[in-house]
C-alpha cells in the first residue's frame, strides 16, 4: 500500500518488466536479459550503469517473477559476516527444495578482494544466484574469479523518451499526484537537472509539487531551476554542482594555485565525491596541464590512484591533498595536449595517407620484393642513435604537430629538435 512518508520514487518503482520504461536492449521483446528470465534459468549477474537507471528495480523484478527468496546487502555497510550469514540462510533454505535465493549486493565494487572471495564458493556451487549492481567498470573493481561466474549487463542512461514516460506515469497513475492538475509547460530544466537518473527526475518531481503545493501547478523551466537552486544541497555529487566544483578544483591546479585546490578538493570530500573519480580527473590533468613539463606528474598520480584504490577514506583525502598541491605547483604544459589534438585534425582533413614504403613492415618475401622496408636507416647504427629521415607521408613532411612549451624541460627538447633537424624544427 502506498503512502505519502514513501517518496514519489520508491512509490513509483516499476512491480514488473513491463512496467520499466528504458534499457530495451536487454528487457524490451526477446531481449537477452527478458528471455533469460522468462526462462527461469538465470546466472548470476552484474548490472553495471549510472545511478537510477533500474539496477536495483531489475534485481527485485527478477525475484519476484521467479519467486525466489531476496537478500540486500549493501556494500557500504556489510562486510564478511553479512555476507556469510545471507549463506548460511540461503544453504537452510536447500532443505525444503526451494529455489536457491537471489542475493542482491548494492554498489559491490565498494567490496574488497576478502568480501568478494567470501562469495566465490556460493556463487561457485548455486547457493545463491549473485545479482550485483555497480556504477564502476567491473573489469577493474570485481575480481576475476567472481567476475567469470558472472554473466555483466550494462545498463544506460535513460533517454528522454523514457524519462518523459517516467513522469507522465507518476503524472496519471500516482495516488497523490494524480489527485492534482499538474501541466508539465517546459521539460528542458527537468530531464537536464535529472542527467538520466529516473530516481532524481522523481524526487524533483516530488519537490516541485511539495514547494508550490496547490492543487493546480504549471511546470516550467524557471519553476524548476528556482526551486531546485533554494533546495540544492551543498553538494550533490551527481548532479550540477557535481561538474561545477570540479571544474573549478581542475582550473584551480591548471592556474597553480594550491590554496584554491585544497578548498575544493575538501568541498568534494566533505560532499561524499567519489574519490576515485577525483584521482582519475588528476591523471587526465597531469596529462593535459603538466604534461612535457614535469613527466614525473604522471607517475605521481597514478601512484595516488593506486594509493587511493588500495587505502580509502578517511586517509586517501591526505593523498589525494599532497598530489593536488604537487600539481599545483608544478610547472605546465599542455604541448602534447595541443600535437594530438593538432595531429587527429590533419587525419580528418587528410585522409588514411600511405606509410612510406622505407618504414612499412616486411614481414614477407612478397613485401620485401614490393620495396616495404627497402632504404630504411636504423637509427641505432647511427652517432647518438640518430638518423635525418622522413617519417610523415611525404604530403606532410612540412606539418609540425608538437611545439614544446616555455618551460625548463621542453626548452632542452627545443634546443636538441632544432639541433637535429635543423630547419624542420626551427622554432
Amino acid at each position: 500500500m502506498q503512502t505519502t512518508n514513501q517518496p514519489l520514487a520508491d512509490r513509483m518503482r516499476p512491480l514488473t518488466l513491463d512496467q520499466c520504461f528504458g534499457q530495451n536492449h536487454l528487457i524490451g521483446e526477446k531481449a537477452i536479459l527478458r528471455t533469460a528470465i522468462e526462462s527461469g534459468n538465470i546466472p548470476s549477474m552484474i548490472f553495471w550503469g549510472p545511478p537510477g537507471v533500474g539496477k536495483t528495480t531489475l534485481a527485485k523484478i527478477i525475484s519476484n517473477q521467479l519467486e525466489r527468496p531476496f537478500y540486500n546487502l549493501s556494500a557500504i555497510n556489510s562486510g564478511v559476516k553479512d555476507v556469510r550469514e545471507a549463506i548460511e540462510k540461503a544453504k537452510k533454505q536447500q532443505f525444503f527444495n526451494k529455489p536457491n535465493p537471489i542475493l542482491f549486493i548494492d554498489e559491490i565494487h565498494r567490496f574488497s578482494k576478502s568480501q568478494q572471495d567470501s562469495l566465490l564458493g556460493a556463487v561457485e556451487q548455486g547457493i545463491i544466484t549473485l545479482i550485483g549492481a555497480t556504477t564502476e567498470n567491473p573489469s577493474f573493481e570485481v575480481i576475476s574469479p567472481l567476475l567469470s561466474r558472472c554473466q555483466v549487463y550494462i545498463l544506460k542512461p535513460l533517454d528522454k523518451e523514457s524519462l518523459l514516460k517516467i513522469l507522465n506515469n507518476a503524472l496519471q497513475n500516482d495516488f497523490d499526484l494524480k489527485e492534482r492538475t499538474i501541466l508539465i509547460e517546459e521539460n528542458e530544466a527537468i530531464l537536464r537537472y535529472s542527467g538520466g537518473d529516473a530516481r532524481k527526475l522523481l524526487n524533483i518531481l516530488e519537490l516541485i509539487v511539495s514547494n508550490i503545493n496547490k492543487n493546480k501547478i504549471n511546470i516550467t523551466n524557471k519553476k524548476v531551476i528556482d526551486i531546485i537552486q533554494e533546495n540544492i544541497a551543498i553538494y550533490d555529487k551527481k548532479g550540477e554542482q557535481h561538474y561545477d566544483i570540479i571544474s573549478a578544483f581542475i582550473k584551480s591546479i591548471r592556474g597553480s594555485d594550491p590554496n584554491a585546490a585544497v578548498y575544493w578538493l575538501a568541498r568534494m570530500i566533505e560532499g561524499g565525491e567519489d574519490i576515485m573519480f577525483i584521482a582519475r580527473r588528476l591523471i587526465i590533468l597531469a596529462a593535459e596541464d603538466i604534461g612535457l613539463a614535469n613527466p614525473n606528474a604522471i607517475l605521481i598520480v597514478n601512484a595516488c590512484y593506486q594509493s587511493v584504490h588500495a587505502i580509502g577514506l578517511p586517509e586517501a583525502r591526505i593523498i589525494l591533498s599532497e598530489t593536488a598541491i604537487y600539481l599545483a605547483n608544478s610547472e605546465k604544459s599542455n604541448s602534447a595536449y595541443m600535437a594530438i589534438k593538432k595531429g587527429q585534425e590533419l587525419v580528418k582533413s587528410t585522409g588514411n595517407l600511405p606509410v612510406p614504403l622505407e618504414i612499412r613492415n616486411a614481414p614477407t618475401k612478397l613485401m620485401k620484393e614490393l620495396g616495404y622496408g627497402e632504404n630504411y636507416q636504423y637509427a641505432h647504427d647511427f652517432k647518438d642513435h640518430f638518423v635525418k629521415m622522413e617519417f610523415l607521408p611525404k604530403e606532410l613532411s612540412d606539418k609540425i604537430l608538437y611545439e614544446p612549451g616555455d618551460n625548463q624541460k621542453e626548452n632542452q627538447y627545443k634546443v636538441k629538435l632544432k639541433d637535429r633537424w635543423k630547419n624542420k624544427y626551427s622554432y
